[in-house]
């Protein structure tokens, strides 16, 4: 079992934490303030998609490409970006990425709300890719901060290993899983609190809480 002092400060739990926090900040965000579409995860576009093409609506299964092929770019991206960042004491490619990410929701943010939402929630797709893609451990483990239904997976196998094994190594993990979706659930609901006064700018609050896990990065 890694520690917090043997893996990398993108591995951490605090970092996971607030990744988490804003992926969830963010799924609430375009559904409740951006046309009702979970932008983070695109199973559901694709099954739309093939519906789409299968009935013969060639436009509706574009509708529906758009934010994949967003999502596909967001990850082409970050592997460009890990192969070409120069590696220093301070900055790591991930901090990069982490950038690219901050200045793209803050463009949504400056989207306006309505006729707007398919560009925003291309650009949220394109986030979460470049996060997901990016940030794929967490103390040594496979997690992912935008979506929650393989870190329950996870979680849940970690969590019934460590009670019928008495495994506290396992029990650890599922902690950790656990923590994680947690965090996302939390994040999911203050976009909620938030959406009422802040409209369109609580994107801003996910852009926060990844400059928070920038700075964490460069202790």
């Amino acid at each position: 079992m890694k520690t917090e002092t043997t893996i990398q400060r993108s591995e951490s739990l605090a970092v996971a934490a607030l990744l988490a926090l804003a992926g969830g900040l963010l799924d609430a965000y375009t559904y409740l303030c951006r046309g009702g579409v979970f932008a983070n995860a695109q199973t559901g576009n694709m099954v739309l998609l093939a519906i789409r093409a299968a009935e013969g609506n060639w436009r509706g299964a574009g509708h529906y490409l758009v934010p994949v092929a967003a999502f596909a770019a967001g990850v082409l991206v970050t592997e460009a970006l890990k192969e070409r960042t120069p590696v220093t004491r301070l900055l790591h490619w991930r901090q990069a990425v982490l950038a690219v990410e901050m200045a793209a929701l803050a463009a949504v943010a400056c989207i306006p709300l309505g006729a707007g939402d398919g560009a925003a929630n291309v650009l949220v797709s394109f986030v979460c890719a470049m996060q997901v893609q990016a940030f794929r451990k967490v103390r040594g483990h496979a997690f992912a901060s935008t979506m929650c239904t393989g870190n329950l997976r996870s979680g849940t196998e970690a969590f019934y290993r460590g009670t019928r094994k008495k495994d506290p190594a396992a029990m650890e993990t599922a902690r950790c899983y656990f923590a994680v979706i947690g965090c996302f659930i939390a994040g999911a609901a203050l976009g909620g609190l938030l959406l009422p006064c802040m409209d369109r700018w609580t994107v801003l609050s996910a852009v926060l809480l990844q400059a928070g896990a920038f700075l964490w990065m460069c202790l």
